[in-house]
Formats: structure tokens, sequence, C-alpha cells
């Protein structure tokens, strides 16, 4: 890392997408940072990605980019694993070559649901599906690069901007008058910006002037990172109506519980994928917002609050 000696480069992949999009922004204090997409870097092709890497020399590599179609990972196997496992590997190879750091994102899906409090970082995962065993397989890849990482496991990302639940629910809300929305599938709804800004000030505390420049070997490790407490699809969309989401509507939405069960899907999804940060608090003094802070946040954004 280049203490001292001119201004860091960091690159951001997956530059349009939810967290991408706000790391660029998050970030932009504390270094150079120079976004890309797939039009840039395909992350399925580990060639192209040596190449790239070995041309820009990047200080440090934020890889929020990922193969995220859950369901369809189930038919789309080795796209997957080529995007989630091989090219978080091909990175942190790289990464190690430079002496830089990467920081990447997984997900509470490597869990597989069966716990009934908060998965702790060292818990056994046991993914329930493609996407989730891919996005485990690039943990290990990266561990056995041995370069300086942090590994960021979050979960039910959501924002203003993309594709994501929230998202649809408002379209939905908007064309229909009764939701059935799942109820027994039980998680913590993270803010994209949230994550983004967590980023920075763990980045900001690893290279702050002055402290010990082997932090980023010291602790190089995998953190959770989501917002605190919990709840359900069903509740977190009952919560985003009450705060707004939905005003002007002619009559009030229909929101109907319905088990997973009924709604059946491609790919198994864990009941249970609640996260605890107390690893992230004890490391870097970092509190994540309530899912509920963070939701009022968002649909501010809407105009809604």
């Amino acid at each position: 890392m280049k203490v001292g000696c001119g201004v860091r480069k960091i690159l951001v992949t997956g530059k349009s997408g939810q967290v991408g999009w706000e790391l660029r922004r998050s970030l932009s204090t504390l270094g150079e940072v120079i976004g890309i997409g797939s039009a840039e870097l395909d992350l399925a092709d580990a060639d192209a990605i040596r190449h790239f890497i070995r041309q820009l020399k990047p200080d440090i590599i934020v890889n929020p980019a990922a193969y995220t179609a859950v369901d369809k990972a189930e038919s789309e196997a080795d796209l997957a694993m080529a995007v989630n496992a091989i090219a978080p590997g091909v990175l942190a190879e790289e990464v190690k070559r430079l002496g830089a750091l990467l920081v990447h994102y997984s997900t509470d899906y490597v869990f597989d649901g069966i716990k009934r409090e908060p998965y702790v970082e060292d818990d056994q995962p046991n993914p329930l599906n493609v996407y989730g065993a891919s996005k485990l397989a690039g943990e290990q890849a990266i561990r056995n690069a041995g370069a300086n990482h942090l590994i960021l496991r979050t979960s039910w990302v959501y924002g203003v901007r993309g594709k994501n639940f929230l998202l649809t629910m408002r379209r939905l809300g908007r064309e229909r008058d009764e939701l059935g929305v799942v109820n027994d599938q039980t998680g913590a709804p993270t803010w994209s910006r949230a994550i983004a800004e967590c980023t920075a000030q763990m980045l900001a505390q690893l290279y702050a002037p002055g402290d010990s420049a082997d932090l980023p070997t010291r602790l190089s490790d995998t953190y959770h990172l989501t917002s605190q407490g919990q709840t359900t699809w069903c509740g977190f969309v009952k919560e985003a109506v009450a705060y707004g989401l939905l005003d002007g509507r002619d009559k009030p939405l229909v929101i109907k519980p319905i088990n997973t069960a009924a709604y059946p899907t491609p790919a198994i999804r864990p009941m249970y994928s609640v996260m605890s940060n107390a690893k992230l608090f004890e490391t870097f003094g970092i509190r994540m917002p309530s899912w509920q802070q963070s939701l009022t946040m968002v649909l501010e954004e809407f105009g809604t609050c």
C-alpha cells in the first residue's frame, strides 16, 4: 500500500450495481476511485482479470460485483461459479502479487438457516443453493490465496437503485390490490449505502496516518456486515408501506403473509439467516443502523417520509 506515496488507486467492480454505485461515492475521499463494469472487464474471464489488474496496479480492490440471480444460478452453475468463486480467487492472487488489499462481499446464503440465533463468523457454512455454494467457494479461494483481505458478509441488500426486493414491491404495490409476501424467512434487510459507508470507515481505519502499517494484514478476516435487528420479507414490506412506500394509492394495499411452501422457487433459501455484527463492532467500533432506521432514510429519498 502506498501510504504517504501519492494517491491510492481504488478499483471498484460492479460500478453500476446497488453497492458499487454507492462505493464509488463513499470511497472518493480515500483515493482515486476507478469504477468498472462488465463492459470494461468480464469477471467470467480469468485471464482478462489478470491482464487488467497487472496493467492498472491498484492499491485496493473492492469487489461488490457478483452473479446474484439466485434462482437462475441453479441452471447456470458454471457461470455462477466463474464469477462468484473463480474470479475472487484470481483477484486475491493478483492482490497478493501487488501487496495490495481485497475487499470482497459475500452473503448470508452461505448458511443453511437451521440455527435460531444470529450466525457468527466461525459458524460452519452449509449453503442450500448454487448461489450460496458459489459465494462460499469465493471466500475459500480468497483465503487460500493468502492476500490481505476483508470478506464482508451481508444480507437482503436493497436501495433506491438497481433491482431489489423493495423496488419490486413498490412496483407491484402500484399495480395490484393484494400482495402475497413470504413470512417465514427471517433475515436483516441491509441498505446498500450503509454497506458502502461502513466499508469506507473500515478502510479509513486500516490506513489511518500514523497507525501500524501491518493493520491490513493483522485484521484480514471475515466480518458480518448487516443491519441490526431482524424481520421477515412480509414484515419488511408492511413496515415500508406504513412508512409511506405506496402513498397515493386510492385504497390500502392488502398484504397477505404466505409460507415459503406456497411460493416455490428453483433455489432453496435458508429460513433464518440473521448474522451477528459483534465482531465488526469489537474490531472496528462500527455499529450498523437498524433495518428500520435505514428503511426510513431510503424512503426519504423516494420523498415519502
